[in-house]
């Protein structure tokens, strides 16, 4: 459910950008704010807050972005602060900027491998998904799990390749105990 709400929010601006040509304008700002956001948790404490009237909460949002941030990105957080969807604002403006990545053609892979991998082996994972998807390039993000064994784990929204040693384990274990004998 929330992750709908987010999509429909940050469709809207989304539709807002590219009607009115400021994809780019919108994207820096949505950045800076949600910048500004993670280092001022207070914020979102008092945002949330159930004994602050709505109408506070806003009055609050207006005076601290007036000026600061577009009239859309500040409709955008009236609403959702009136709507009472102030938790959901992270999702937002993320969903947002992924919308944004796929208008520009920039993939988002999460890579997971066994050990770390080496510069020559990231271009060559790198190379390989912009070869095999539709993508202009790719915003390549790497973690390792030592679990894996072996073998890689692409992610790129909501896809997953899985080349892992221990998933392959994993299919030959249940696969064994299938067997009867």
């Amino acid at each position: 459910m929330a992750k709908l709400i987010s999509k429909t929010y940050a469709d809207a601006l989304f539709d807002i950008a590219i009607e009115e040509n400021q994809v780019d304008a919108l994207e820096k700002e949505v950045t800076l704010l949600c910048q500004v956001l993670q280092e001022n948790p207070e914020l979102s404490s008092l945002m949330n807050h159930p004994q602050i009237l709505k109408e506070e909460k806003v009055k609050v949002a207006e005076e601290i972005f007036k000026n600061r941030i577009s009239d859309e990105l500040l409709g955008l957080l009236r609403m959702i602060i009136l709507k009472d969807r102030y938790r959901e604002l992270d999702a937002v403006l993320n969903q947002f900027l992924c919308s944004v990545k796929e208008y520009k053609g920039i993939g988002v892979a999460q890579v997971t491998s066994a050990s770390v991998l080496t510069e020559a082996q990231k271009k060559a994972v790198e190379d390989k998904l912009l070869e095999t998807t539709a993508y202009d390039s790719m915003e390549m993000h790497y973690t390792v799990d030592a679990s894996l064994i072996g073998g890689l784990v692409i992610r790129i929204g909501d896809r997953v390749v899985d080349s892992s040693v221990k998933t392959k384990l994993d299919v030959l274990t249940k696969d064994l105990l299938k067997v009867q004998v």
